[in-house]
């Protein structure tokens, strides 16, 4: 972390741009509501970059497990934009719950708390022991075998709701398909996917 100050907001975080080489729009910044000086006030940001948001995410974890009597270790990687952190415990099937409802409730709390804390939209996917790569796997079989279904039958499948990292799962396992395309339709948690059968263009131009 590493605090600027300017006559405003706009002033720090030019001074903090120029310093770091970060564009403004990419810095990640709190603006503490502090002033500094007698004469001319200024106000005051703390900056921070992605390493900050990761060890944020990893205490507010193993703090929430600690509060569930649960001992848990965590480890981080960046993988593009996403932050990916790996959980394990002494209590995994707890953690993971029914249909890993609880491992999704844990993912959208430390996403929440992460996105109020620092004033961003950060990308957070959480898993514990090879959970969500197991399913992932399984998703892609899944739509693999719809697929075929769709394209013999012609009729529009669609899945039940599930989160945003399942359903990429499935459009990316179906990406460049013959006759398929893939969408999401709903809102919120009430989101689908849906394989749909599309005919090919024919190409009438003359040779």
């Amino acid at each position: 972390m590493e605090i600027y100050t300017g006559k405003n907001v706009e002033e720090a975080l030019e001074k903090a741009s120029k310093d770091t080489g970060v564009p403004k729009d990419e810095l990640i910044y709190i603006d503490t509501g502090k002033t500094v000086g007698f004469i001319s006030k200024k106000v005051q940001i703390e900056v921070y970059d992605l390493s900050d948001v990761i060890r944020y995410a990893e205490d507010y974890l193993l703090n929430a497990t600690d509060a569930l009597g649960i001992e848990s270790s965590v480890k981080s990687k960046l993988d593009d934009d996403i932050i990916r952190i790996t959980l394990d415990s002494t209590h995994n099937p707890i953690l993971i719950g029914k249909n890993g409802v609880t491992l999704q409730a844990l993912n959208e709390l430390v996403k929440l708390a992460a996105n109020n804390h620092f004033h961003r939209r950060f990308r957070i996917l959480l898993d514990i022991n090879g959970y969500k790569d197991n399913k992932y796997s399984k998703l892609e079989r899944l739509a693999r075998k719809t697929a075929k279904d769709v394209q013999r039958s012609k009729t529009t499948y669609t899945f039940d709701p599930m989160p945003a990292d399942e359903r990429r799962a499935i459009h990316n396992a179906l990406n460049g398909w013959r006759n398929i395309k893939t969408e999401s339709i709903g809102e919120g948690s009430h989101r689908q996917v849906q394989i749909i059968y599309v005919e090919e263009k024919k190409d009438n131009s003359e040779e």
